[in-house]
């Protein structure tokens, strides 16, 4: 096997890992609008990048099924420690990111519309996957800084929650309902309708 072909598996492995680790199962066969952005639901054909938490009966729905979202430990710009825990009893946005990353760049305008509209009702967790090699904590708060952004941004150092999600492939986004369950998510960018889709879900899952 050629060089570009073991660099392309290595690439899909890891992507499937992330998938796997991060998304549980797909979205809902009783509701698929055309962007897929259901959160309550369970498989569904398309929009594989769309994930809910759900069990593998799509018509189940017992406590059983529900996965508790994984606890981590990130820092704040003061380095502060901050936990996913500290949050209970509020829904949670959760989205991964880097600078070096073309797609986090490119949907981070569309969070930052979301805060500004959903911030009073949503804890948002904007994580910069802070590894100290591809991405320096430095970096990352000079590109918040220059590019005016008001929502909670916090830093991966011990990828503590990179690890816990799973989220290699970026960007990637989850949300938790206020009870502490991971009500679904997707790796990829999101755009601003399919952001405010998920929240009011979210919101509606209280």
């Amino acid at each position: 096997m050629d060089k570009k072909k073991i660099i392309v598996f290595a690439l899909c492995a890891v992507l499937l890992f992330a998938v796997a680790v991060f998304g549980y199962n797909y979205l809902s066969e009783n509701y698929v609008p055309e962007d897929n952005n259901d959160l309550s639901g369970a498989s569904s054909e398309s929009g594989a990048e769309n994930t809910s938490v759900t069990g593998e009966d799509s018509s189940a729905s017992s406590s059983e099924e529900e996965i508790i979202a994984p606890d981590f430990t990130v820092y704040d710009a003061d380095g502060n420690a901050v936990n996913l825990s500290d949050f209970a009893g509020k829904p949670v946005v959760i989205n991964f990111w880097a600078t070096w990353c073309g797609y986090c760049v490119q949907e981070m305008p569309e969070f930052e519309k979301a805060f500004a509209e959903y911030g009073d009702e949503v804890v948002f967790m904007m994580i910069n996957v802070t590894d100290g090699a591809s991405e320096t904590k430095e970096e990352a708060m000079a590109f918040i800084e220059e590019n005016g952004y008001t929502f909670p941004v916090y830093y991966d150092t011990d990828l503590s929650a990179t690890y816990a999600y799973g989220a290699y492939s970026l960007p990637a986004t989850g949300f938790v309902t206020p009870s502490g369950i991971f009500a679904g998510g997707q790796i990829g960018a999101m755009s601003e309708e399919k952001i405010f889709s998920y929240i009011e879900q979210l919101l509606e899952l209280e």
